[in-house]
This record gives C-alpha cells, sequence and structure tokens, in this order.
C-alpha cells in the first residue's frame, strides 16, 4: 500500500498561526515538530500500522501440503504382489480468488489503522498548542502581577509621604503592603503552575520534565478571524476511519463468500508392491501409482451466512457509530467558533474598561497633586485594574486555544 505524504504538521501550524508573530510560530512549530517526532503513542500507531500491513504477507498463503506414509502390518495380497507400505501427497487449493480477498481484507484493516496515526498526530499538536497558550497566558499574568507590584510600591511611597504631612494614616499604608502581600502570592503561586504546565507540555514531547520552555512575549488579538471551512469536518480523519471501517467489513464479506465456496484438492498416492516369487508375468510387483483430485464443499456448515448476517449488522453499528461522532463533533466545532467570538468580545470589553481604569487612576493621581487622594479608591481601582488585565490575558489565550480546537476539527 502506497500513501501520498501530506505534512500535516506544516498545514496545521499555518493555519493555527496564520495571525500570530512570526517568532511565536517558529517556537510552537518547533515544539510540535518535537513532539511529533518523539510520541510514544504514534509510534505505537505506526508500528500497529506496520503490523497490520505486515499481515498480507501472512494471509498470500495456501494451505500446507499434506505428506502421510503408511506400513502395512499385515501385508494384503493383490495379484500382482503383496503391498507393502504407501505414501501419499494432498494439496487443498482455495476458490478461484481467495488468496485476493484475504489480502484485500487485511490491506483494508491497515488502511483503518493508518487513520489512527493522522488521528494521533493532530491531537498531539492541539495538547502541544494549548499547553502552549496556557504557559502563555500563565507568564503574561505573573508578568501584569510584576507591573501592579511595582504600581502599589509607588503608591505606598506616596502614603508614606502624605503620613508625613498627616495626609494620610498608617493603616492606609499597611494596607497597601497587605495588597502587596497577596499580589506577591497569586505571582508565587503562579509559578508553581508554570512549572507544573512545563512538565506537562515536556511529556508531551517526551523528554525531561525540567526542560525550560520559552513562550512569546505578547500575544495580540487578530483583526479578524480565520475563516472556518465547515464542509472540511466530513473528511475529518475520526469520520473517514469509520469509511475504513465500512469498506473492511465489505472486503470482510467479499472474503466470506468466497472461503464458502468449495475447495480442491490434487493428491498422488503411491502403494509399494512386492514381487510374487512363485509367478512369472509381466505386472509381477508392479507399483502402485493413482493421482487423486478432491472436493471440499460446506454442505451442512451455516457459519458462512451467520457471518453475511453479522457482516451487515456490523456496517449498520459503523453507520450509527459515525453519524454519531460526526454529530459531536459538529457541537465541538459550534462551541468552539462561539467561545472564539466570545473571548473577542470580552477582549473588546476588557481593553475598554482597562482605558476607563486607567482614566480613573490618572484622576487619582491628579487629586494627589491638590492634596485630597484617597487610598481606598486607589487600592478600588488598582484591583479593578488588575481584573480587567487577567481577564484580558484569559481572553487572548481563550481565543488562540479555541482556534486550535477549529483547526484540529477543519483542517
Amino acid at each position: 500500500m502506497k500513501y501520498i505524504k501530506i505534512n500535516i504538521k506544516t498545514v496545521f501550524v499555518l493555519c493555527a498561526l496564520c495571525f500570530v508573530l512570526s517568532a511565536q510560530s517558529q517556537e510552537l512549530e518547533k515544539l510540535i515538530d518535537t513532539a511529533l517526532n518523539n510520541s510514544p503513542e504514534i509510534q505505537k500507531f505506526e508500528l500497529q500500522y506496520k503490523r497490520a500491513s505486515e499481515k498480507v504477507n501472512e494471509v498470500n498463503t495456501i494451505p500446507n501440503t499434506e505428506f502421510g506414509v503408511g506400513y502395512f502390518v499385515s501385508e494384503p495380497e493383490t495379484r500382482t504382489g503383496a503391498q507393502r507400505f504407501k505414501v501419499s501427497a494432498k494439496q487443498m487449493l482455495p476458490w478461484f480468488g481467495t488468496i485476493t480477498s484475504r489480502e484485500n481484507y487485511v490491506s483494508s484493516l491497515a488502511d483503518a489503522k493508518y487513520e489512527d496515526i493522522v488521528i494521533a498526530k493532530r491531537k498531539l499538536m492541539a495538547s502541544v498548542s494549548q499547553s502552549y497558550y496556557n504557559l502563555y497566558a500563565n507568564k503574561a499574568k505573573q508578568e501584569v502581577l510584576s507591573e501592579n507590584i511595582k504600581l502599589l510600591e509607588t503608591y505606598e511611597t506616596l502614603a508614606l509621604t502624605s503620613v508625613e504631612v498627616g495626609k494620610a494614616s498608617a493603616v492606609d499604608v499597611l494596607r497597601l503592603q497587605m495588597r502587596q502581600n497577596e499580589m506577591q502570592q497569586l505571582k508565587d503561586v503562579l509559578s508553581q503552575q508554570f512549572l507544573a504546565e512545563q512538565t506537562n507540555l515536556n511529556n508531551l514531547l517526551n523528554r525531561e520534565n525540567d526542560v525550560a520552555v520559552t513562550v512569546v512575549e505578547s500575544l495580540m488579538m487578530p483583526s479578524e478571524d480565520f475563516e472556518v471551512t465547515t464542509k472540511n469536518l466530513a473528511l475529518h480523519p475520526e469520520l473517514l476511519k469509520y469509511d475504513k471501517l465500512f469498506q473492511s467489513i465489505e472486503q470482510s464479506e467479499l472474503l466470506n463468500q468466497k472461503e464458502s465456496s468449495p475447495m480442491i484438492g490434487f493428491g498422488l498416492d503411491y502403494i509399494n508392491v512386492s514381487e510374487r516369487p512363485d509367478m512369472n508375468f509381466s505386472d509381477n510387483g508392479k507399483d502402485i501409482v493413482m493421482p487423486m483430485v478432491s472436493l471440499s464443499i460446506p454442505i451442512f456448515n451455516k457459519k458462512y451466512k451467520s457471518q453475511t448476517k453479522q457482516n451487515e449488522l456490523q456496517q449498520e453499528e459503523i453507520t450509527a457509530q459515525k453519524q454519531e461522532r460526526l454529530n459531536t463533533l459538529e457541537t465541538l466545532l459550534s462551541k468552539a467558533i462561539n467561545e472564539r467570538i466570545s473571548a473577542r468580545i470580552s477582549y473588546e470589553t476588557q481593553t475598554k474598561n482597562l482605558k476607563q481604569a486607567k482614566d480613573a487612576e490618572d484622576i487619582l493621581i491628579k487629586s494627589y497633586e491638590t492634596g485630597t487622594i484617597d487610598f481606598n479608591d486607589v487600592l478600588d481601582i488598582q484591583e479593578l485594574q488588575l481584573k480587567f488585565q487577567m481577564n484580558q490575558i484569559e481572553s487572548i489565550k481563550g481565543y488562540y486555544v479555541q482556534s486550535t480546537i477549529i483547526n484540529y476539527l477543519t483542517n
């Protein structure tokens, strides 16, 4: 069997990352390439496919040749002499086309196994991409927390100055410090989560858990969404596998019909005859050679009819399974598309909120210049600003994760 090699890795990455920064695209493509080369799961499916393909040579055989040797303990006397021993050979041959049907059946099973490789590669690429985006979001959140901690330190300096001139209390300073402690705690927790996700990604790449993963500095929300071709869903490998399985049942039934046909046998018997010492004639002691033809007919065997019925039921089962899986994939695609739209809406909302929070912060700073700053308002605005920044990062991550799912389903 020959297959056209398609670099699905390249197709996937180009489709999934057509809107991503070049540096990030190259880094993620490198990670995906490493995963595809090192994955034991893909190696497992490739070995299963090779083993299934090798079975073609196994079925390309005919039944064993039968040999028999017999010795007459009590030698039967015939007119030409006593029979001493018998040698026989017999070869049964399947009906015309049976071996070809076996090869076609086994090849169709191997075709179905090949789809497992394609599916495993797609899933692995999606998993690596999603893990990568999780790492990006984690790192971006840590950066935001660091920036906000520095901002609070600036506010703390302002508060200390205000305390000195009697315009603020020590409680305001303590509240700002406690808020910094909370943010540092969040950052430390995120740092541990980053290590856990990094271990997950390294396991997907089948390499040491502590290998450092470099992620892009920032991700931008694309100006527009890439086009989703829902027609391609019908050509998804998960569905094509059911088509291959259906075809294998068709080949199984053709093989069943061939095997229900008679088998032809050819044989030869040789009987050694000893000479009669008391007689002298032309055929005295002449050995016996007997060519034979046999026919094996499954007259009382119902297994072939039963196998036909089983094949019909199995084809109906595969059809139902395919429709069920198609419904599931359509649901997943619709959900991914809608969640990607929601991520864009959320991003735009957080962007507006951040601008307004920044404006509020500027007003507070100007108020400080006139000596009327309220540090309770400072903490409220800072908390809102942090919330909007975190939500914005989640929106970007969600957009790219859902795009990865869409590409898994449609490309």
